[in-house]
C-alpha cells in the first residue's frame, strides 16, 4: 500500500505539474510538450513489466524494490534542481528519472499479494492498489499548497514530497516480504509459449481494450485541474480537485473489486469502463465548479474500479498459472505505450492554432472520449470470446464425465 502510494500515487498528482508548468514554470512549452513528461512517467511504470516481472519470479524482488526506491527519492530531489524555463532538464528528471524508479516498484508491489493471499485475492489487491488513490488526495493537496507558499516555492515543495516519498519507501522495504520460492531457469519466453498466449483470444482483445482504454483514461488525471482553472471554478475548488478525484478513485478501487469476487470480474469492468467514457463527455456540460466536482468524483470513481480491475482480469484469463507473470508483464508493457502517446495527442488537440494560449476543449474531449468507447467494444469482444472459451471447457468435462 505505501508503494502505491509512493508510486502511482505520486503520478496521479501530475495535473498539479502540469497546471504549473503550463502556467508559470515553463509557460513558453506547449500543454502538449508538458504532458509528454507525464506520459513517459506513465509509460515507463508499465514498459519494463516483462523484466521487472520475470526478475520477481526470480526471486529478485527485494533487489528490484530497493534498486527502485532509491532512483525514485534520487531523482525527485532532482527535480527540486532544475532550473525555470528548462524543459530539457524537467524532462530527464521527471519523465525518464521518476518514471523509471516508479517502473521498478509498482509491478513487484502488485505481485507480492498473490504470495500472501489464495482467497479475497481480488479484494486484497483493491486494497493495495487503493493506495494509489490515496497517494492522489494527498500529494495534489500537499504541492498546491506548498507551490503557493511564497516561504516554499517549487524547489522546497518538491523536496518535502521527495522526503515523505522516501520514508514511506524505507518503511515499506522493511515490512515487504515474499513467501514462495522463486522460479529458476524458468523458459517463459519460447516460441512455442509465446504462440499459446497469442493465440489465446480473449486476452489480445482485452489488451486491445485496455490500450484503446488508457488512450484517454488519465486524460483528466493530467488536465482536471487546468480544465477547473479555464472554467473560471473557485480558486479555493481547483486546488482540490485532483485530491476529489483521488478521492472517487480510492472508493472505485475497493467496493468494485469486494464484488468481483461474487459477480465476476467482466461484469464490473465493462459498466466501469462505459462509465468513464460517458462522464468523460459530459465535461460538455461542466460549467460551473458544481459540475466540474461532479464529475471529478465520479469519473474518478469509474477510472479506479477500472484499473483496479485489471490484474484480476488477467489472472482471470490465464489458463496456466506459471504463465500469469508473464502475460501481466506482456499486457502492462503493450497498455504502457498507450500511456506514452495518449495525453500528448489530446494537448495538442486542446492547443488553438488560431489563437496561441487559448485552449479548444472540445476537440480534446471528444478524442478521449471515444479512445474509452473504442475500448469498451474490444472488451466486450474479450467478454464474448470468453464466455465462449467457458461454455467449450464445461462442455469437455461433461463429455469427459460421461465416457467415464
Amino acid at each position: 500500500w505505501m508503494v502505491q502510494f509512493s508510486t502511482f500515487g505520486y503520478l496521479n498528482a501530475f495535473g498539479v505539474y502540469q497546471d504549473y508548468y503550463t502556467r508559470t514554470f515553463l509557460s513558453h512549452v506547449s500543454p502538449s510538450n508538458i504532458s509528454w513528461i507525464g506520459s513517459v512517467q506513465l509509460f515507463l511504470m508499465y514498459a519494463p513489466a516483462v523484466f521487472v516481472g520475470s526478475a520477481f519470479d526470480s526471486g529478485y524482488f527485494h533487489h528490484v524494490q530497493i534498486t527502485g526506491s532509491c532512483l525514485l527519492v534520487f531523482f525527485i530531489f532532482m527535480l527540486s534542481l532544475v532550473q525555470q524555463d528548462q524543459y530539457y532538464q524537467v524532462f530527464l528528471a521527471q519523465g525518464l528519472g521518476i518514471g523509471l524508479g516508479v517502473g521498478l516498484l509498482f509491478l513487484p508491489s502488485l505481485s507480492i499479494v498473490a504470495h500472501h493471499f489464495r482467497h479475497r485475492r481480488a479484494l486484497a489487491t483493491g486494497l493495495v492498489v487503493s493506495g494509489a488513490s490515496c497517494g492522489g488526495i494527498v500529494y495534489p493537496i500537499l504541492l498546491n499548497h506548498l507551490f503557493e507558499n511564497p516561504k516554499m516555492g517549487f524547489a522546497n515543495g518538491v523536496r518535502v514530497s521527495g522526503g515523505l516519498v522516501g520514508g514511506l519507501l524505507l518503511i515499506a522495504n522493511c515490512l515487504m516480504r515474499t513467501r514462495l520460492p522463486p522460479k529458476r531457469g524458468s523458459a517463459v519466453f519460447t516460441r512455442h509459449g509465446m504462440l499459446h498466449i497469442a493465440s489465446d483470444g480473449a486476452y489480445m482483445w482485452s489488451i486491445a481494450g485496455a490500450f484503446c482504454t488508457n488512450l484517454g483514461l488519465f486524460v483528466p488525471f493530467f488536465y482536471l485541474q487546468l480544465f477547473a482553472v479555464d472554467h473560471r471554478v473557485s480558486p479555493a475548488i481547483t486546488t482540490y480537485i485532483l485530491a476529489i478525484l483521488n478521492a472517487g478513485s480510492t472508493l472505485g478501487r475497493i467496493l468494485p473489486m469486494a464484488l468481483a469476487d461474487r459477480l465476476g470480474v467482466y461484469n464490473m469492468l465493462l459498466p466501469a469502463i462505459l462509465a468513464s467514457a460517458v462522464l468523460l463527455f459530459a465535461l460538455f456540460g461542466a460549467a460551473d465548479t458544481g459540475g466540474v466536482v461532479a464529475v471529478g468524483a465520479l469519473f474518478g470513481f469509474s477510472s479506479g474500479a477500472y484499473v483496479s480491475l485489471i490484474p484480476p482480469l488477467l489472472g482471470t484469463l490465464c489458463t496456466d498459472l506459471s504463465e500469469l507473470g508473464l502475460r501481466m508483464g506482456l499486457a502492462f508493457s503493450i497498455v504502457g505505450t498507450s500511456m506514452l502517446v495518449g495525453t500528448p495527442v489530446f494537448g495538442a488537440l486542446l492547443d488553438s492554432a488560431s489563437a496561441p494560449g487559448s485552449r479548444v476543449w472540445w476537440r480534446a474531449i471528444v478524442f478521449a472520449g471515444v479512445c474509452i468507447v473504442a475500448g469498451f467494444a474490444f472488451m466486450a469482444v474479450s467478454m464474448a470470446l470468453f464466455a465462449r472459451r467457458r461454455r467449450r471447457d464445461h462442455r469437455g468435462l461433461g463429455a469427459a464425465a460421461g465416457a467415464v
